[in-house]
Order: structure tokens, then sequence, then C-alpha cells
């Protein structure tokens, strides 16, 4: 197990909480909107454990937490292990996950070893499969979904508004399904050069808005990100 990348300060990725930004290789999605295609195919830095944990050490009392993402975080085997030494330093623990490894997510959080977890809604559960960009267990999504919703850590869910991939129909659709979420932000889609596929286009700030005021009845929540 290796970190694919690490970015050392973020007032952002971890709300509420200073904190640095730790990245891991792979992903089991080929979102076409994803920025991050270099990553998701296992592409990348190459930080040995004992070199972040040393960074880490050097951050306590500066640091609040760690905000762990990818590609997908939960497809790493150790994942529980390095968790726990993070909150064995004494930081708090943010994950970015897609939902699709229910019962590794439950287990994280049961063992308290994630403070926050921050859940892609990739599109409406019809939409998935064209912006996942392959073959999805919905059954797993679906009860991550229902987990979070039961609150048993602080969380948000969260879709990339990206044109031509994510219509409108579908954040109305998504809305639905996660009606109640105490947070749910709908992010702006940008071209970062390192896409994986073709066909999405970022939405104007008009229509950004347009979205999240359809999905209000049912997340009042609802908020931009990114615009």
């Amino acid at each position: 197990m290796f970190i694919s990348g690490l970015q050392k300060l973020t007032l952002l990725d971890f709300p509420g909480r200073t904190a640095c930004t730790v990245f891991f290789g792979g992903c089991n999605f080929r979102c076409p909107f994803c920025h991050n295609a270099s990553l998701v195919c296992g592409g990348g830095e190459h930080i040995e454990l004992e070199a972040f944990f040393s960074f880490l050490r050097s951050r306590t009392g500066i640091l609040d937490g760690v905000a762990v993402t990818g590609g997908e975080p939960l497809l790493q085997p150790e994942l529980p292990a390095f968790l726990r030494q993070i909150k064995d330093m004494g930081f708090q623990v943010k994950l970015d996950t897609n939902g699709s490894f229910y019962d590794r997510l439950r287990a994280l959080v049961e063992a308290e070893l994630v403070d926050y977890v921050a859940m892609d809604i990739k599109s409406s559960k019809d939409g998935y499969v064209r912006a996942a960009g392959c073959a999805v267990d919905m059954d797993s999504i679906c009860k991550s979904v229902a987990y979070l919703l039961s609150a048993p850590v602080t969380y948000e869910f969260r879709t990339t508004a990206a044109k031509g991939i994510v219509e409108p129909a579908d954040f109305l659709e998504i809305a639905k399904w996660i009606a109640g979420a105490k947070q749910y932000f709908i992010q702006g889609f940008v071209d970062s050069g390192d896409l994986l596929g073709t066909g999405a286009a970022p939405y104007s700030k008009e229509e950004m808005e347009a979205l999240r005021q359809s999905v209000l009845p049912y997340v009042p929540a609802a908020a931009l990100r990114g615009v």
C-alpha cells in the first residue's frame, strides 16, 4: 500500500477542519467526467506510508484532520489499519467514496475510524451506468445511501453537474432518492484536461441555480459548490 498523492494543506476538502488530503490511486468506476484520469488508472506519485506518517507527526497541533480520497479509497485492503494509525495520532478522518462498497463503509463507520463521509451520487438510479462509465452494483450503492441517511456519522452527498451526462431530470430523481439528506452539494464540472471520457460540459451559473431550486422540495439543505 502506498499513497498516490498528498496535498499538505487544505481548507476546503474537510469542512470545518484544517487538513491534508491523501489520494489513493485506482477506482472501480470510469466516470467520463472524472478529472483525475491518470490517478484513477493507477498513475500519480508513489509516497511510502512511513514518509506520510513522518509528515503527519510534524503537523501535530497544526492540522485537525486528514481527508482520504482517490480514486476509490475503499479498494485498499489495508485502509482500516491506515485510518486507525491516523486516529491514534489524534487526527480526524474524512472519507470520500463512491458508495459501491457498502460493507466496507459500514465497518469503518462502526469501528469509529471515520468522522465524516462524503459520498458521490453519480446520477439517478436509471442514469448510473452512463455516469459511472461501467456496470455498477446498485444494491450496494442504495444500501450506502440508506445507511448514511440514518446518520451514523456526519455525511454529505454530492453530485457533479456534468451536462450531457447528468441531466436536469436526473437531479430531480436524485433528490427524491435522498430526500431529507442533511447535506447535498451540486458541484460544478471543470474540464481539467485529464478526463476519462468525452461528452461532459459545465452548466452555467444560472443553470446550476435552477438545478438547486429543482431539488429543494426534497432536499432543503441543497447547496452549490465550485460555482
